[in-house]
């Protein structure tokens, strides 16, 4: 799926300086100013020169209007932004979900919406692809987390596992049952495909590593520490993700922990795409304190 992140800032959006613009204003003032002046020598009108003052009307003015103006243009900058599917939120995303026939479930968030729009446009085809099933099984329930579309070998079963928001991310049967539901609709499945739903594969590993504390470092620092990990990989576990030994040890890296060395695994865990893997027990050995 596109990583609508990865896509450099629209060229149309514009990066705002209230500061430029306000020199701007200053210097255009300035121009009309001294144009007066030199047309108009009966008038003995003075050199603009007292810029510098809190008390120039005419920066004062032009301090305000270049105000307005970066209002103004923030206000044009979020109406692009409305548009454009990789900055919309909240009801704007609503709209633009509906201009592709996607609307938000209920409990919903606006990642989860984006991803399934992403699908819904990448799946219109008229064939049963990968990105239209995908499409249908995670809006079939908010409870599908991730759902994987796959064959094995040369046989003509299509396979959808799923992997679900439980803790353990194992679907349940009635999970299963609406996603099989959803997917065997006569207007969603093609009359040549046969398609099996079943939970994702669960891989569980247990995680050890030695640890020092700084010398102030309270005693709940390992408990902190291990609850900051499985909330980190809460949040970033899907299916196909691998367990990556750099990214969980700088999870484990917490205020009050001076040093990290992981023990097991041994090395990062490579997740194929239909699996998911999840961490069982998490024991941190306290080895001492140390700056």
């Amino acid at each position: 799926m596109i990583d609508l992140s990865s896509l450099p800032p629209p060229a149309i959006i514009e990066t705002l300086d209230h500061s430029a613009i306000a020199a701007t204003y200053k210097a255009k003032f300035v121009s009309v100013w001294e144009a007066v002046r030199a047309a108009n020598p009966a008038l003995n009108l003075p050199a603009y020169d007292v810029e510098m003052l809190e008390t120039d009307l005419a920066m004062i003015a032009g301090e305000t209007e270049s105000f307005r103006d970066v209002v103004i243009r923030a206000r044009i900058n979020d109406a692009i932004k409305a548009n454009l599917l990789a900055f919309a939120r909240g009801s704007d995303l609503d709209h633009l979900a509906a201009f592709y026939d996607v609307s938000r479930l209920a409990g919903e968030d606006d990642d989860r919406l984006v991803e399934r729009v992403v699908l819904a446009i990448q799946g219109r085809s008229t064939g049963g692809t990968e990105p239209r099933y995908k499409f249908i099984a995670m809006s079939a329930s908010i409870e599908v987390a991730d759902a994987k579309p796959y064959r094995v070998g040369k046989s003509p079963v299509i396979y959808v596992a799923i992997f679900s928001t439980a803790p353990d991310g194992v679907a349940s049967a009635q999970l299963l049952a609406t996603v099989n539901a959803a997917l065997q609709a006569s207007d969603v499945r093609m009359m040549n495909d046969t398609i099996v739903v079943s939970s994702a594969v669960r891989t569980v590993n247990d995680i050890v590593a030695d640890v020092w504390l700084l010398p102030d470092a309270d005693d709940a620092t390992l408990a902190r520490a291990e609850a900051a990990l499985r909330s980190a990989w809460s949040a970033a576990q899907s299916l196909g993700r691998d367990f990556v030994q750099s990214w969980w040890v700088s999870k484990l890296m917490i205020d009050g922990l001076q040093r990290v060395e992981p023990i097991a695994p041994s090395r990062s865990i490579t997740v194929p795409p239909t699996e998911a893997f999840s961490i069982g027990t998490v024991t941190l050995n306290a080895r001492g304190r140390d700056y």
